[in-house]
């Protein structure tokens, strides 16, 4: 009798609690469900469709819901949002955001709701608008994931108030204004991830006081001033504040780092003897900056160390012979500095036993194979401390001895410049009177001469890169030894290519280009002007031009364009089964076209007027030896308007004949098309050159159906690429190659898709690898 009342007992209780349970569920999966219509319903979400309980929802890479006890406890959704543009002015815009019926505010209410949460990860989901204060009522939370939206405005402080928050990553959005200096309060933070901003000002020295963090990255922001003391973040293992405005000198580091990028800023002073003791440091880039001095010796011979990057400094002095490099060192890069004397054993190419890979042109360094300077060159940056004031104080003397001077005669200049003014305008008029500018791309001389830059992208790198300037016919003959046959590279359609050398030892390429038609001086200089703005790390640099003849207009009918020689060869040589060693593998050739998607998106829209009609061929996609992606033979229509009309006129009369012509020749002049047809050779290899595809859109419509992809793709790319991946590029190749313009991608939009499908490609990577790991 008792154990037939205990089992009433039992089933009494259960049958209590299941309503409880089932309306808790019942409550979560309405609240998820009113989650998916504010976000209108995104594809990733239609498996909620038909879930009576949205807990058990299989979890994937782009959609996980943990529930414990009916609650729910981690919510993860990873849409397809992608497009990014440069520009973003806080309203919607169709098809890129969510549209403007959302609700930042009223959607983080309903988010809040969910009260339990620990992990909020909400990536890529055409999110818009300021992110709430109310976001504090999430108190439990320990995740919190807003990366790759269209959030703007300050990070809420009320933030500081979820006092369990582990991880905040908030990477490409378009936040301003400074980095919150109340991080501090954040006692459990150990990733903060705030990359791909718009925050300036200074970073806060209460970062120092956040002493769990093991993963900062502020890194592709507005950021400058002093980096503060970091050594007391015991627990830091990444620090990466790369392509900012920095300009203090190098900050104490902690010992247990792993990682530190500090690369493209404005550092100065001496690398610090302390980060010779961080012993378990894998990876230093500090290239880019002003950095002066001998690098400490213990940098090269750190336990871990693997990759030293130094490049691109003003270090200077000589590195001992007694130097020692660490077992790991794999990648060492000193180029673009002063160093001089001797090269160190370990460095040397002739006794790289363990295929180290080492980066010395560039110096005055003697017995190495790679280009040096001269050892002047290397002097004038080796001068003391001391020197350098004594300098300072003769320069304060002998400019206030200029400024009494042009007080002075401050009355005298004034009348001069007053009478020059009016005659520079009287010639002015006189100027513009005969000047006709009936260009097709519309650059009027006006426009030209008032040509500005309006991207940030351009201060990459303006600090270090050459100055550009005028050359002469004679220097350029000696540089080519008179253009002989021996430093001829290629013809293409627009004029000769020569290699050359210049007195101070630099390689140039040099582009010879006939003008049809006679131009004013004036115009033609305007034009090589607005071309020399053009400079862009995924550029070929051009360093300076030569008008020959320029003494009078009638014998004005070459000019030379003289660029950076860059010798790695094109990119259509690394998909070549020619040379398999050379033969680049899928991770790699998307960086490879996120670098020519870079290019392309500053030419359209780095200055006013924009450049485009660019012309994009695959051979004008060369590699350094990094394998940076540059583009050449870029912004050529600028100047060179009469060539290409005359070729128009030709094709005009043939396509009275044959109309595809006049088809063919649009989709040339497109540059989304053309880069089109870069990414298929880069998907299929060697046969695209080989003319085996004849028929693009069947070759697109077979990639994108997934028909005969091993027998259509380079065996390279199936080999090395994930599916995912790989089915955003042929995606986004698809869309380049249409046939209506208006169906085609922005360049911003093939970028962003181009960069979205590396971070899966590096996800699958990171998968492989783990697994493989615990298979081992």
């Amino acid at each position: 009798m008792a154990s037939q009342l205990s089992l009433v007992v039992v089933l009494t209780t259960c049958s209590l609690l299941l309503p409880i349970t089932h309306q808790a569920q019942s409550s979560q999966t309405q609240l998820l469900l009113q989650v998916r219509r504010q976000l209108e319903n995104p594809k990733v979400l239609d498996s909620w469709e038909k879930t009576y309980d949205i807990c058990l929802t299989k979890p994937s890479s782009t959609l996980a819901v943990t529930c414990e006890r009916g609650v729910v406890t981690e919510l993860r959704i990873i849409g397809d949002k992608l497009y990014r543009p440069a520009k973003f002015l806080g309203y919607w815009l169709p098809n890129q955001t969510l549209s403007e019926n959302f609700v930042m505010d009223s959607f983080i209410t309903t988010i809040t709701r969910l009260t339990t949460l620990r992990v909020l990860i909400l990536v890529s989901l055409g999110l818009w608008g300021p992110l709430p204060d109310k976001i504090h009522r999430l108190f439990a939370l320990e995740v919190l994931d807003f990366s790759s939206n269209f959030l703007y405005g300050s990070i809420p402080p009320k933030i500081c108030a979820i006092t369990g928050l582990q991880t905040l990553t908030l990477d490409n959005n378009y936040f301003n204004g400074t980095i919150p200096d109340w991080l501090d309060s954040l006692s459990n933070l150990t990733v903060l991830q705030l990359e791909s901003n718009h925050f300036n000002g200074t970073i806060p020295e209460s970062i120092s006081k956040v002493t769990t963090l093991t993963v900062l990255s502020l890194s592709s922001n507005n950021l400058s001033g002093k980096i503060p003391d970091l050594s007391s973040l015991n627990k830091l293992e990444m620090l990466d504040l790369r392509v900012n405005e920095l300009d203090s000198g190098l900050p104490g580091l902690p010992n247990g780092l792993v990682t530190v990028l500090l690369s493209k800023n404005s550092l100065t002073g001496e690398i610090l003897q302390q980060y010779a003791s961080l012993n378990r440091l894998q990876h230093l880039d500090l290239s880019f900056n002003f950095l002066r001095g001998v690098p400490p010796e213990g940098l090269f011979s750190l336990p871990y160390i693997s990759y030293l990057n130094l490049g691109s400094n003003m270090l200077s002095g000589t590195l001992s012979d007694d130097l020692a490099c660490g077992a790991q060192l794999g990648f060492v890069d000193l180029s673009m500095n002063r160093l001089f004397g001797d090269i160190p054993a370990c460095l040397s190419s002739n006794s790289n036993s363990n295929k180290r890979t080492v980066k010395l042109g560039g110096n005055c360094l003697s017995g190495g194979s790679e280009k040096q300077h001269d050892l002047k060159y290397c002097e004038v940056g080796n001068m003391t401390e001391k020197s350098r004031k004594k300098e300072v104080v003769m320069m304060v003397a002998v400019i206030g001895g200029v400024c009494f001077v042009i007080m002075f005669f401050s009355v005298v200049f004034f009348v001069i410049c007053r009478r020059s003014c009016q005659r520079a305008l009287t010639e002015q008029k006189l100027l513009q009177k005969p000047v006709s500018d009936n260009s097709a791309t519309g650059f009027s001389s006006e426009l030209l001469a008032n040509a500005r830059y309006i991207s940030q992208s351009v201060k990459l790198g303006t600090q270090i890169l050459p100055t550009y300037r005028v050359f002469s016919v004679e220097e350029l003959k000696e540089a080519t030894k008179n253009f002989e046959r021996s430093s001829f590279i290629g013809e293409g359609s627009i004029g000769k290519l020569y290699k050359g050398r210049l007195e101070n030892g630099t390689y140039v390429a040099i582009r010879c280009l006939a003008l049809y038609k006679r131009y004013s001086i004036r115009n033609l200089k305007l034009r090589l002007d607005l071309l020399a703005k053009l400079r862009h790390p995924n550029l070929v640099r051009l360093l300076g031009h030569c008008i020959d003849g320029a003494a009078d207009d009638a014998d004005v009918n070459r000019v030379f364009l003289v660029y950076e020689f860059v010798p790695s060869g094109t990119l259509r040589s690394y998909l070549s089964e020619s040379s398999l060693e050379k033969v680049i593998k899928w991770p790699d050739r998307l960086q490879v076209l996120i670098g020519i998607a870079k290019a392309v998106h500053f030419l359209h829209t780095g200055i006013i007027p924009g450049s485009v009609n660019n012309r994009l061929k695959i051979n004008s996609v060369l590699l350094d030896e990094h394998f940076v992606a540059k583009l050449s033979d870029y912004g050529l229509s600028i100047i060179t308007e009469e060539i290409y009309r005359h070729q128009v006129k030709v094709e005009d009369q043939q396509i009275q004949t044959n109309p595809a012509i006049e088809i063919a020749r649009d989709l040339d002049d497109d540059d989304v098309y053309s880069f089109g047809h870069i990414i298929l050779e880069v998907l299929t290899g060697p046969r695209f050159e080989s003319g085996e595809f004849t028929n693009v859109d069947l070759l697109i419509k077979s990639l994108s159906d997934n028909e005969d992809a091993d027998q259509l793709l380079d065996p390279i790319v199936l080999a090395t690429c994930s599916q995912e991946s790989l089915s955003l590029v042929v995606s986004i190749a698809a869309k380049c190659l249409s046939v209506e313009t208006s169906s085609r991608p922005s360049v911003e939009e093939v970028l962003w898709n181009l960069q979205y499908a590396a971070q899966v490609q590096g996800a699958a990577d990171g998968d492989l690898k783990s697994e493989v790991t615990s298979q081992a």
